[in-house]
């Protein structure tokens, strides 16, 4: 790769975006077990990506940006459970939603550059 640090990968900078909506968007949320579950996957998806870039190997990148996308999707399966819940509004569950999956299309673009 030509990035020499995993803060200027684009994914990276678009999953701390991600991130910060999300505990800005659960701020205020009582159920504190939903609410740490959300943030933690949340912040899975941003430290997966900077573990795996400072891994050492391509397969071990891999892997990390693997466990990432999982992570993002686990997001996106609990924004669902959030607008069920009322604990966002349409417009913040469609905001979000998109911003997972594009972070995930990334991360798979990015799997399928560093499988070459």
């Amino acid at each position: 790769m030509s990035s020499r640090k995993f803060e200027s990968l684009t994914v990276w900078q678009n999953a701390r975006s991600f991130v910060n909506a999300i505990y800005d968007m659960m701020e205020d949320n009582k159920d504190w077990g939903f609410r740490d579950q959300i943030q933690r996957a949340a912040v899975s998806i941003m430290n997966n990506i900077a573990e795996g870039f400072e891994s050492g190997s391509d397969a071990k990148y891999i892997n990390f940006l693997n466990i990432s996308k999982g992570s993002c999707s686990e997001v996106r399966s609990m924004l669902y459970l959030c607008l069920d819940r009322g604990f966002c509004s349409q417009e913040q569950f469609e905001h979000l939603r998109i911003q997972a999956t594009e972070i995930s299309s990334q991360l798979y673009k990015l799997i399928e550059y560093l499988k070459k």
